[in-house]
């Protein structure tokens, strides 16, 4: 399935603040998670970090590792799900089943519209 062009820079657009959101709610977890300043600093730092260094290592556009498809799920599913537990964990229930709404439509149309153009 390949989206018109004004749908395909929506969709894009909307996986990049979708990233961008993971990246932001991990850190909001690290800073909750802790009690004093030291480690609220390391979590909210170190979280968001190790995200995106999976990311850009085997999920990005221009990924350090070209791995299969399903290796690129596999990171997006452990990025955005850490994510969605995160905002479990914040006791964030509503703000979770959204996110991973969004993410999981958002990935499933982006993943099928590479393919297709990818065949092309």
């Amino acid at each position: 399935m390949k989206l018109p062009g004004p749908l395909y820079a929506l969709n894009e657009v909307l996986a990049f603040l979708l990233e961008l959101a993971a990246l932001a709610v991990l850190a909001w977890w690290g800073w909750e998670s802790a009690e004093s300043i030291a480690p609220r600093l390391l979590l909210a730092v170190a979280a968001p970090a190790a995200a995106a260094v999976l990311w850009g290592l085997f999920a990005a556009p221009k990924a350090r590792f070209r791995v299969p498809v399903a290796g690129v799920l596999a990171v997006k599913a452990l990025v955005f799900g850490a994510a969605v537990a995160a905002l479990l964990a914040l006791e964030r229930p509503g703000w979770a089943t959204v996110f991973a709404v969004v993410v999981v439509a958002n990935t499933a149309l982006v993943t099928l519209d590479r393919r297709t153009r990818a065949a092309l």
